[in-house]
C-alpha cells in the first residue's frame, strides 16, 4: 500500500524546521557573544598592588564549617520546634501495644500443636546442625 504525501505538507514541514534550525544557531551565536569576557582596564589604584590578600584560618573554618553546622542547626530547629510546642513526643513509644503475629494463629502460640517427639517438625522453627 503506497500513500500519498503532498508537496504542500512537506514544504510546510521544512519551512518549520528551517526556521527552529535558524532559531536556535542565532540564540547559540547570541549567548556566546553574551560569554565573552568584558575588555577593561585595571582601575587606578589596584595596579600596584603586589601583595595577595587571603582567608586566614579562623575565617575558613567560620565559611566552611561553622556556616553549614549554623545551617544544620537551623533546620533542625524549624522542623522540630513546631512539635514540641504543641506538646507531642518526638520519639516513637515502642513500650506501647501487644506484639502482633501477622499470619499466625488467632489465639497465639496456644493453637500450635506441640512436638510429639525428637524427630517432630511440630511446634514452630528448629534448627539443626
Amino acid at each position: 500500500m503506497t500513500t500519498h504525501v503532498s508537496p504542500v505538507r512537506s514544504s510546510r514541514s521544512t519551512r518549520a524546521r528551517r526556521a527552529r534550525r535558524a532559531t536556535a544557531l542565532t540564540g547559540g551565536a547570541l549567548l556566546a557573544l553574551l560569554a565573552t569576557p568584558a575588555h577593561a582596564d585595571v582601575p587606578e589604584g589596584w595596579g600596584g598592588q603586589t601583595e595577595q590578600s587571603g582567608l586566614d584560618v579562623l575565617h575558613s573554618l567560620g565559611i566552611f564549617l561553622g556556616a553549614p553546622l549554623l545551617l544544620f542547626a537551623l533546620i533542625a530547629l524549624a522542623v522540630y520546634l513546631p512539635a514540641m510546642v504543641r506538646g507531642e513526643k518526638l520519639l516513637p513509644d515502642h513500650s506501647a501495644g501487644e506484639a502482633q503475629w501477622i499470619g499466625g494463629p488467632r489465639q497465639g502460640v496456644a493453637e500450635l500443636p506441640a512436638p510429639d517427639g525428637d524427630d517432630s517438625r511440630a511446634g514452630g522453627a528448629s534448627g539443626r546442625w
